[in-house]
């Protein structure tokens, strides 16, 4: 009897890679049953591959309208993707600080250890169980807000009103976009109760575990935080407030958006939708109307993202921060590039570049793609293509008429976003080569 060979994966990145492929593939099947759609027959396989990717990769760009669409059944395997993909990205993600820190010597290790003071070197399955119990609590106290005011204010049944708040409620923790409602939210444009527990679930989540996991340890103490949550919650805040700020100082005139609204609820309209591009697709205004300048601004928002090692997607403000001070340390004419009084290593700054370069080229090529073979205009193109690849979810309006092709372009573009960043990051961190020798240095001429 032969014994039948499994692949082998000789990288960690690969393992989440097929991971997140069979998630892919068994949310397919399911979606494709005839009892996860309304009216007769089975969803077809694009719509059920776009819609299973779309929340396994916790995207919230959708083909068919969630609500009407899909039966009870098939929202709940939609929820059960958006579950799987927010703890499988946590997991993975945290898990990965750990493999990189094993990959050191024990004297750097150790360093790394009182530096960054938020997980263990070997301690496994504290991370595994801090992902899940730190996940369903912040979803639990979500869902409690949620259901209380469905019941409460809309007249919601208490089965119906539970249900809204358990799915709005995981949807936005882990950044997914996903609503129950056909204008995603905004029919609660000006409710506080349920645009704000939202809101806040959506920068949990993008905050990462690590540094939720260091807030809880030290809380009352900024001074002994590491690099990355001090990194994290200054341009968390920074992106936050500047991108609700610019939006709605923008929109506040427009008749199509903040227009009609009174002071209170544009600056809340406007908070809501500044934190959305962190990256959850939830929408309280009509995205389509937005000023071509806002459209943007938000591309921007996208592509940067939230933290590593959360559920929001994009290049990560940690890159954008080191790429910041590599820029900053240069035009001051520094040898090194200090970030709160400690020095970012060399290995550090190539990683950025590199997963920025590829991430640009990535959204370009896609751009392209739409400009040739579709007749929407370069700002419909770019805001679509960059919220697929940062697994946002916003989107003008336009993707359910795109052709078969461009949809499973998305597709592909959804897929790399979550994963590709990540993969490339831990690929570039646990790849060490030691060159015996140095070639002759020689300047070209920049700029």
């Amino acid at each position: 009897m032969v014994t039948p060979k499994w692949p082998r994966f000789r990288h960690p990145a690969q393992v989440v890679v097929v991971g997140f492929a069979l998630a892919v593939v068994a949310g397919t099947g399911l979606l494709m049953l005839p009892v996860a759609k309304t009216g007769p027959g089975g969803a077809g396989v694009l719509e059920a591959l776009f819609t299973s990717t779309s929340a396994v990769c916790v995207t919230g760009l959708v083909v068919v309208d969630t609500p009407e669409y899909w039966t009870g059944f098939g929202q709940a395997v939609i929820l059960g993707l958006i579950q799987v993909g927010g703890f499988g990205i946590m997991t993975f993600a945290s898990l990965l600080v750990l493999l990189v820190s094993h990959r050191f010597g024990l004297k750097a290790r150790m360093t790394a250890a009182a530096e960054t003071k938020t997980l263990g070197l070997g301690d496994v399955r504290s991370v595994v169980t801090g992902v899940v119990k730190v996940s369903l609590l912040l979803e639990a106290v979500t869902a409690l807000v949620l259901t209380l005011r469905f019941a409460t204010t809309y007249d919601e049944s208490w089965p119906r009103a539970l249900w809204l708040g358990v799915f709005h409620a995981v949807s936005a923790f882990n950044n997914a976009g996903f609503a129950l409602y056909s204008d995603s939210l905004m029919g609660f444009v000006t409710d506080p109760w349920i645009c704000l527990p939202i809101a806040l679930a959506v920068i949990a989540g993008g905050l990462g575990f690590p540094v939720l996991f260091e807030l809880r340890r030290r809380f009352r103490k900024p001074r002994g935080w590491s690099l990355h949550t001090k990194i994290v919650l200054w341009a968390t805040a920074v992106f936050l407030f500047g991108g609700s700020a610019f939006i709605t100082a923008l929109e506040w005139s427009n008749p199509a958006t903040l227009g009609p609204l009174d002071t209170p609820g544009k600056l809340l309209a406007g908070f809501f939708q500044g934190v959305m591009p962190r990256t959850a697709g939830f929408n309280s205004l009509d995205t389509s109307q937005l000023n071509p300048a806002s459209w943007l601004g938000i591309d921007v928002l996208m592509f940067i993202g939230g933290a590593s090692a959360g559920t929001a997607g994009g290049i990560k403000v940690t890159t954008f921060a080191v790429l910041f001070f590599v820029i900053y340390a240069e035009i001051r004419g520094e040898g090194a590039v200090n970030i709160f009084h400690r020095r970012l290593h060399g290995d550090l700054q190539r990683q950025a570049l590199t997963v920025v370069l590829l991430s640009v080229a990535a959204v370009a090529f896609t751009t392209v793609a739409f400009m040739v073979f579709s007749d929407h205009s370069l700002d419909e193109s770019l805001f679509e293509v960059t919220s697929a690849f940062a697994t946002v979810g916003l989107s003008t309006g336009i993707t359910a008429d795109l052709p078969a092709g461009l949809q499973l372009l998305l597709i592909a573009l959804m897929f790399i976003g979550r994963l590709g960043p990540i993969t490339v990051a831990s690929a570039l961190a646990l790849r060490t080569r030691v060159r015996l020798y140095d070639l002759p240095e020689e300047r070209p001429v920049i700029g």
